[in-house]
């Protein structure tokens, strides 16, 4: 019973609810089961949080680059291994990387260093997820205008052959994707987030119904909720799609994400669009407050997964137990809808499930992040 550990605190949330009076019990990085305490094994050393309670590791399927080494412009395992201990000092033990629209050369040099991260056993990185070129330049947003276009089948096809089991998620304007382009990304488990785009209401729905299941940064870089005209963002409301969302204060108001939680429940999950500063590069990053821009143009944020869940409760209103879901639980289930597998068991405590797991304490800080 070497490999068995527990661990424990006043209360443990589940992803389903909350319990007190017990202790999780580890084996072999896996959760064998929680119990009530008094009914643990004496002979087995147990790790206890007074004052604290536990939570599922957090999930940020949004993040660029930490400490000044943007992943698109160092594409590389020392930059993710940077990008982890960010992500991990922030609750978040699994992470998407993701490029904003660049090159095909430097897609491909992404893919290549995540495929080395992961033979010299780095952890934490889901995969990649690609932001653009396939987008709209009427809402490029801090996108470099120059290699935006609609892409080929071929060319998808020739991305994905490189990227075969790295690439996760890729956002897109589905209405400057063809139908066969689309259909070829979902038959190859990839996660399809609408983003960047200009479509209308219609053209929205539509996409969602031949099989897009995810919009990016809800409100930011989209045709917005107007009256007479919905766009993507009213179609996101008004659908059974799920949706991103950046809880800074700078890319949405905070009563926005209020407005959109109460009508989306839980289809709406944070992720924190994180940045890091960088002079080299297509894009130019520089820190203005508690926010990034690039060229005078708001370009990602400085928040982490614990700050975005102390935002939620604190700044935006939400329940505890839901906001902890929206920085865990659902944005895996955002990414299994295209990639069913045991490998995505992770976001709740339940036997079974991976043993990654926050500790916070009453004020919402991170005591801890057990892995």
């Amino acid at each position: 019973m070497t490999d068995t550990k527990i661990y424990g605190a006043d209360k443990i949330f589940t992803g389903e609810g909350w319990l007190s009076g017990h202790a999780i019990v580890e084996k072999a990085g896996v959760i064998d089961q929680i119990a009530p305490v008094s009914t643990l094994p004496e002979n087995i050393s147990a790790e206890f949080f007074p004052g604290c309670f536990m939570a599922p590791a957090f999930v940020d399927v949004q993040i660029y680059g930490a400490y000044k080494k943007l992943f698109a412009v160092y594409p590389e395992p020392d930059s993710l291994y940077k990008l982890k201990d960010y992500c991990n000092n922030g609750g978040a033990a699994w992470f998407l990387p993701t490029v904003a629209t660049n090159s095909p050369d430097v897609f491909y040099k992404c893919i290549d260093a995540i495929k080395l991260y992961w033979e010299q056993g780095g952890e934490g990185v889901l995969g990649l997820h690609i932001e653009g070129p396939w987008i709209n330049p009427l809402k490029k947003g801090a996108h470099i205008e120059s290699f935006i276009h609609s892409p080929t089948l071929n060319e998808a096809k020739e991305l994905v052959a490189h990227g075969k089991d790295v690439i996760r998620m890729i956002t897109l304007a589905p209405e400057v994707c063809s139908g066969e382009v689309i259909d070829y990304l979902l038959s190859q488990n990839i996660t399809i987030s609408a983003g960047h785009s200009n479509a209308t209401y219609a053209e929205a729905m539509k996409s969602f119904q031949n099989g897009i299941t995810m919009v990016t940064h809800l409100y930011n870089a989209m045709s917005g909720l107007q009256h007479r005209a919905p766009g993507l963002a009213g179609a996101t409301l008004d659908s059974n799609v799920m949706a991103s969302v950046i809880p800074d204060g700078h890319h949405v108001d905070y009563a926005a994400i209020r407005i959109a939680k109460k009508i989306m429940g839980e289809r709406l999950f944070a992720i924190t669009d994180a940045v890091t500063e960088t002079n080299e590069g297509y894009y130019q990053h520089y820190l203005a407050g508690d926010k990034y821009e690039s060229a005078g143009i708001l370009s990602g944020s400085a928040l982490n997964m614990n700050k975005a869940l102390q935002n939620l409760v604190n700044r935006v209103g939400i329940q505890l137990d839901e906001a902890l879901r929206m920085c865990s639980l659902y944005p895996i289930k955002a990414l299994s809808k295209q990639n069913e597998s045991d490998w995505y068991r992770i976001g709740e405590i339940a036997k079974g499930f991976k043993a990654k797991f926050v500790v916070l304490n009453e004020k919402l800080e991170l005591v801890k992040l057990i892995e």
